[in-house]
């Protein structure tokens, strides 16, 4: 799970630059994209993104094509600017979750 904090104002145009030239480079690698989302109670201006990756070592090479990616290198400059913070977690599914 990662969570990125947007500037005030900046939101909409993140996800715009997102959705229109940053997920059609990252979806073909990363692959398995659960969930997309914005925040709408608590802290304001996040956005929340949830990648299935079958262990770690998946992680760390499709993480690794991503950062060498060319399109991708391109792209960051468009959205970079708009980041206040970035957090990253690991979840672990439970034996009885739904997304395994």
């Amino acid at each position: 799970m990662r969570t990125y904090t947007i500037r005030p104002g900046g939101l909409p145009v993140f996800l715009k630059h997102y959705e229109a030239e940053g997920l059609p480079i990252i979806q073909p690698i990363l692959g398995n994209l659960l969930g997309y989302f914005t925040s709408e109670i608590g802290e304001l201006n996040q956005v929340v993104h949830l990648w299935g990756y079958a262990d770690l070592e998946d992680r760390a090479k499709r993480r690794a094509r991503l950062n060498a990616d060319a399109a991708w290198i391109a792209f960051t400059p468009k959205i970079l600017p708009l980041i206040e913070r970035m957090q990253n977690s690991i979840l672990n599914p439970t034996s009885f979750s739904p997304i395994r």
